[in-house]
């Protein structure tokens, strides 16, 4: 398997208030665990910054404007009531933006059978017109968008194992069919939204919703009986993947509990899928994981997955 990760500084330098969960120290965390002579084949890409245009894809320019009113010229401006924005952050949500497109690139024309995107800050939140949950422009949803649009994929399938739901993703696509959006969350939890009754229009929804103290068990059930399930019926030809690590039992925002090799599991699964219908073809971006151990040994464990294939 040929693995790229894009990656970029500037990721460092969206900035937000001590204390604040989201902190630059998630992407130290991970870049120190990448260090080990496990990750010496991986290559590491730096990530370019993608125009406004495909902000667009997926958002009114109306949500691009109010996103750019926000940033400040100097310290940190409150978005939105747990989002926040610093003089690089659209620049950061940009250069996001632009290595989850150039990742997708990658795989549909060969140079890599998959990749992971190690950005700041996350996007599953962020509907499309609102900013919320960390989230500015909601990056998997563009990258589903581009891949359709310039490569012509024409059924993308969609994974979030964030343990928040991606309320986001679902406001998207609630009513295309060509985007599959399957979900394994806490519930009740931050945002709200995610129950199984929620399916879309077409049905391309599917919400496996956990309960609190869930453990390893129960969410590879689910994933096996919802999550799998609809993959199989799907037959996507391109596989994204929201790869939150907050489900980890360590993780401070969250009471399910994962093991890093949880998600070892899951993207092997994911592997078996790609592998039968989608060229092998899959592009994983990074979304929550809060605490720093957890976050590095599962997104470790992630991408290592992706490698071995």
């Amino acid at each position: 398997m040929t693995t790229l990760l894009y990656e970029n500084p500037v990721f460092l330098e969206h900035e937000v208030p001590e204390g604040h969960p989201e902190r630059p120290d998630r992407l130290k965390a991970l870049n120190l665990a990448l260090e080990h002579p496990n990750f010496a084949d991986l290559k590491r890409i730096k990530a370019a910054k993608a125009s406004e245009d495909l902000v667009l894809l997926v958002h009114p320019e109306e949500h691009l404007r109010t996103v750019k009113r926000a940033i400040p010229d100097e310290g940190i401006n409150d978005l939105e009531a747990d989002t926040y924005a610093s003089p690089l952050s659209l620049e950061a949500a940009l250069t996001g933006i632009g290595g989850a497109v150039e990742a997708v690139d990658a795989v549909f024309t060969g140079k890599a059978d998959n990749a992971f995107v190690a950005a700041r800050p996350p996007g599953h939140h962020a509907e499309k017109n609102k900013a919320m949950g960390f989230c500015f422009f909601n990056t998997v949803a563009i990258a589903a968008r581009h891949a359709q649009v310039a490569h012509g994929a024409e059924r993308v399938a969609i994974v979030d194992w964030d343990v928040h739901h991606g309320n986001g993703t679902q406001d998207i696509f609630w009513d295309d069919p060509s985007v599959l959006f399957c979900s394994t969350h806490q519930m009740p939890l931050y945002p709200g939204t995610g129950a199984k009754d929620e399916t879309g229009v077409k049905g391309n929804i599917v919400n496996a919703p956990l309960s609190a103290n869930t453990g390893s068990e129960h969410f590879r059930e689910a994933f096996r009986s919802r999550v799998l399930s609809a993959l199989t019926n799907f037959r996507p030809d391109f596989i994204l993947i929201s790869a939150g690590f907050d489900a980890h039992h360590r993780d401070p925002l969250a009471q399910i509990n994962l093991v890093a090799e949880d998600f070892d599991w899951a993207t092997g699964r994911l592997h078996e899928i790609a592998d039968r219908s989608a060229g092998n073809r899959m592009v994983s971006l990074l979304e929550g994981g809060y605490d720093l151990q957890g976050l590095a040994e599962s997104a470790g464990m992630h991408i290592l997955r992706l490698m071995r294939g």
